[in-house]
């Protein structure tokens, strides 16, 4: 057993370029892990550069310096974030309070709707399942109150993280987009001499991240929008919010579009019951997510469509375990990277099939 074992250790690490790979993966994974509440700023930069990054690249290819390129960018977009905090998030947010309010109406109208189904079918219902449940919900009602209470104090503390972030972010943006090339060259100076594998995987790597960040962030304004346009001509009430809902649910995939759909469905029944609008809109949203789901995900994430299903929740789960939403919004970019680092890793067998591929 001793010498299987050490033949697969002198297969796999036998190359200086696997080791130097292993060592700043497992690096890398350490700091995020340990530390990524502390660098949250500046995993949040990184992200909203790569994104911009191909801006700058339109307006440097049309004339304008690097310099030039990124402070406008960098503009443009804060002037974008000023008018979505000013005039799309007071309007969620106050949807948004309105419908916590409305939560306890929903509950006590819930309650009183099962307390009928004894009555209206006494040969499928039990009424002690009932006066249980019944129970339950108001259990539910009481804990979820203080819950509130408790959210409503930890809003005024997040307050100060989110200026913090309004002034770090928008400079670590600009410098990540202007110093990017001498950025490089210092990160650089740092790698081993036997940097062939890392190098490798990163070009592999580079552009799908980038072309993930780019294509997420068109696929949640699309989705939102579209279930926003829906929602609203079909008269629900939170319309905005509900679509904004729909549109963050695809962070998650597979998990969050389910999660989402509870919602507007309770919300749906709540307004209008069972009756022709409730089916009306439920069929309008399932075709916008049966769209999304066949022709808008393939078309903006061809790559991550050779991850398996199966691979894609595995990743959700397990790098959001370890580091919550940033975990979870690069899981798919996160699983890439496992399978690249397999497929380059010296040992492996190119006829088979890739880890992670259907």
């Amino acid at each position: 057993m001793l010498d299987v074992l050490l033949n697969w250790y002198r297969r796999r690490f036998s190359d200086p370029n696997a080791v130097t790979l292993f060592w700043l993966l497992v690096g890398g994974f350490t700091v995020i892990y340990f530390y990524g509440d502390i660098l949250a700023p500046v995993l949040a930069a990184l992200v909203i550069a790569y994104l911009l990054e191909w801006f700058v690249q339109r307006l440097m290819h049309i004339g304008l310096g690097r310099k030039a390129a990124s402070t406008l960018v960098v503009l443009l977009f804060i002037g974008l974030m000023l008018l979505v905090g000013f005039g799309i998030l007071p309007i969620v947010f106050r949807q948004g309070m309105t419908l916590v309010k409305e939560v306890p109406t929903m509950l006590a109208n819930a309650t009183e709707y099962l307390k009928k189904l004894p009555q209206l079918y006494p040969e499928l219902v039990d009424s002690s399942l009932v006066d249980s449940l019944s129970s339950v919900i108001q259990d539910r009602l009481l804990t979820n109150s203080g819950v509130l209470v408790s959210f409503s104090f930890a809003s005024l503390m997040n307050l100060a993280v989110v200026l913090v972030y309004m002034v770090l972010v928008p400079l670590l943006i600009f410098f990540m987009l202007k110093d990017k090339d001498s950025l490089l060259v210092m990160t650089k100076r740092f790698l081993p001499y036997n940097r062939e594998l890392v190098i490798r995987v990163w070009l592999e790597m580079n552009e799908q991240i980038a072309n993930y960040i780019r294509g997420k962030v068109i696929h949640i304004l699309v989705v939102s929008a579209v279930n926003y346009a829906v929602f609203a001509l079909m008269g629900i009430n939170y319309a905005l919010l509900l679509g904004i809902s729909v549109g963050v649910s695809v962070l998650i995939p597979y998990i969050g579009a389910v999660a989402v759909t509870i919602p507007v469905i309770v919300v749906a029944l709540f307004q209008w019951g069972v009756s022709p609008e409730f089916a009306y809109l439920m069929l309008a949203y399932t075709i916008v997510q049966t769209l999304d789901a066949n022709i808008l995900t393939p078309l903006l994430f061809s790559e991550a469509m050779n991850l398996h299903p199966i691979a894609i929740i595995l990743a959700v789960l397990i790098f959001g375990g370890f580091w919550g939403f940033w975990g979870v919004f690069f899981a798919i970019p996160l699983a890439t990277l496992v399978k690249a680092v397999v497929n380059s890793w010296p040992g492996s067998s190119r006829t088979d099939v890739p880890i992670g591929t259907y």
